[in-house]
């Protein structure tokens, strides 16, 4: 194992694992754990593997930033990523992440696509032994035996509701931007640097209706509605939902009364904030990162 901690600042930085594919070399089994430590807000660079990667975050609320969408997990969920994909990561909260690079081969009957998984109880402690592991200490056969059963736990099917689409198109990512970053406290980020971006960002996402984006890209509201759902495969009131309650998480795990976290995500009440959250994730908020029942 190999811990890092990265500095307390909200800039960018660089990946820490520069030394990973020497630590791979070094390493005698399949799989290699690392752990990191990052202070809120931090961003980490965009950057690839040639391993896959599981992402899982112990602690806080870890958002990972692939061309294809945006993944927001808890520490019940963690990100399955394939080798070669460029990812960046940003940390919403202070996070404590433990990383699980796998080698391609062994990963084969793995996952084929990025995505969420659920994180066991098993899982989870499964993660915690490998990242203690020195990385290059001789493996006997409770390790090998240990590595055999996470394969095994990894290979559960993907959760989906925790995946945000990202469009391609410039128009749809700069709307997508604009409703993300205005409808959470935190934010996702996004990289939609572009004329629309400034268009849209101009209107007060959090209230903003489907027609007054049309009418602000100069286009049909029906005609609005095709180009979203043809760039992220959700109509734009899913996904808006969607990014809504993934934005208000970090708030959940933080102790914040639910009533409080329901108004600033956009609903009118605790009930209705309730029923979409528990439609989305499959449990209420109330359950959510073993707050109890606390109102």
């Amino acid at each position: 194992m190999r811990t890092t901690h990265a500095p307390a600042s909200a800039a960018a930085v660089p990946c820490s694992h520069a030394g990973l594919p020497e630590l791979q070399a070094a390493a005698p089994l399949p799989v290699t754990g690392v752990a990191a430590d990052y202070p809120a807000g931090l961003e980490v660079e965009e950057h690839s593997h040639e391993c896959c990667q599981l992402l899982y975050a112990v602690q806080g609320v870890l958002e990972v930033r692939a061309g294809s969408g945006r993944w927001v997990v808890p520490p019940t969920r963690g990100v399955w990523l394939r080798s070669g994909v460029p990812h960046g990561l940003r940390m919403r909260g202070a996070v404590q992440v433990r990383s699980l690079f796998v080698d391609a081969q062994a990963a084969a009957d793995l996952p084929g696509t990025d995505c969420v998984i659920e994180v066991s109880p098993l899982l989870r402690e499964l993660i915690s032994e490998v990242a203690r592991w020195p990385a290059s200490a001789p493996p006997g056969r409770r390790e090998s035996m240990v590595v055999e059963l996470l394969l095994q736990e990894l290979r559960q099917p993907p959760v989906v509701p925790f995946h945000l689409p990202w469009p391609q198109d410039a128009r749809m990512a700069a709307v997508c931007h604009a409703l993300a970053e205005g409808d959470g406290a935190d934010g996702l980020a996004a990289t939609a640097a572009t004329a629309a971006t400034a268009a849209a960002t101009a209107i007060g996402a959090a209230t903003a209706t489907a027609a007054d984006w049309a009418a602000r890209l100069a286009m049909g509201e029906k005609t609005f509605h095709r180009h979203f759902l043809q760039a992220t495969g959700m109509s734009f009131g899913r996904w808006r939902q969607r990014a809504r309650l993934l934005s208000s998480m970090q708030a959940l795990l933080a102790g914040r009364p639910i009533v409080q976290v329901a108004l600033e995500a956009g609903y009118e009440s605790h009930s209705a904030y309730s029923l979409a959250f528990r439609r989305q994730f499959g449990m209420p908020p109330s359950a959510f990162g073993g707050r109890g029942d606390r109102p």
